[in-house]
């Protein structure tokens, strides 16, 4: 796993405001942990929905992404996806700090989905299987489905601007089981390696990447990272789309796996990714990370 950044080569004023950034965050944290679980990920979600979100600038980048993808919805329409979003991310984060309830739960959970039994065939005859997702509902879910199952999946992380704030939360992905990598040279290596073995391998692929080829997000050009095109066919990989859906209780998830993509070419099936994506969230778009700056046209 690539070394995690040090704090000390930074200015004085930003690791004082790292510090204090992660003081905060891991009072909540610890606060919310005390909590029965129903009611933590409420108190959490709210928190992220009402305050957090609000303050941060979260909810203006929400509404202005919707208002770019969906002129024609109503301003109050376009709140409520808004703040269901940001509920949303609220549960999500708490969820992955709690690695003894929330995997517990999920291992009660039946993924379904044609790419199921794709995921059992590989599995049983050695091939390699990168598992790709965007920001919805909580990736994380699937995840902790599929561990408490037997399978060896491996998740791909990018390390945070606040050090201090890395350091736990990497901790907080190994305790879903399975093996982490850090994106850069080292943790490459990691995951190629975990890759030629057989492994399974978790991405996201929704996120803005400078110098990636624009390509149609729910109508508009968004730069789309190929990577996880590109190691399926380097590596003879099955490329299976998957999502875990929050289901109306706020508790408990769906954890589907759709029909692996065809192997022709990266950008083809990239984008077939995004569509994949695109269509949960028309589906259902409270449940997309709407904060992100996808389309990097919002930079306050």
């Amino acid at each position: 796993m690539a070394p995690l950044a040090s704090p000390s080569k930074d200015p004085v004023g930003r690791r004082i405001g790292h510090y204090l950034t992660n003081a905060v965050i891991v009072g909540l944290v610890r606060f919310a942990l005390m909590i029965p679980y129903s009611a933590r990920l409420s108190f959490v979600g709210w928190m992220v929905e009402r305050v957090v979100g609000p303050l941060a600038g979260y909810r203006k980048r929400a509404r202005q992404n919707l208002a770019m993808i969906w002129p024609e919805i109503s301003d109050d329409r376009r709140d409520e996806i808004a703040d269901r979003c940001l509920n949303n991310v609220g549960r999500s984060f708490i969820e992955n700090y709690s690695p003894r309830e929330f995997p517990d739960r999920m291992a009660k959970n039946t993924p379904t989905g044609a790419g199921v039994s794709a995921l059992e065939q590989a599995a049983a005859t050695g091939r390699a299987v990168i598992l790709v997702t965007g920001h919805y509902g909580n990736y994380e879910a699937t995840r902790a489905c599929l561990v408490a199952r037997g399978y060896d999946i491996g998740g791909l992380y990018r390390d945070m601007k606040n050090p201090y704030f890395n350091a736990h939360y990497v901790k907080t992905m190994e305790a879903f089981g399975g093996p982490v990598f850090a994106q850069g040279r080292r943790g490459t290596a990691g995951f190629v390696r975990h890759l030629k073995q057989g492994g399974q391998l978790v991405l996201l692929f929704d996120q803005h990447v400078f110098g990636a080829p624009q390509l149609d997000f729910l109508g508009e050009p968004a730069n789309t990272a190929l990577s996880a095109a590109e190691l399926a066919l380097r590596y003879d990989a099955l490329l299976i789309p998957f999502y875990g859906i929050r289901q109306a209780d706020g508790l408990s998830f769906e954890t589907v796996l759709e029909a692996p993509i065809p192997h022709t070419d990266a950008l083809t099936m990239t984008q077939l990714l995004n569509d994949s994506l695109a269509a949960r969230i028309i589906a259902d778009p409270e449940q997309w990370f709407w904060v992100h700056r996808r389309w990097r046209i919002n930079d306050n």
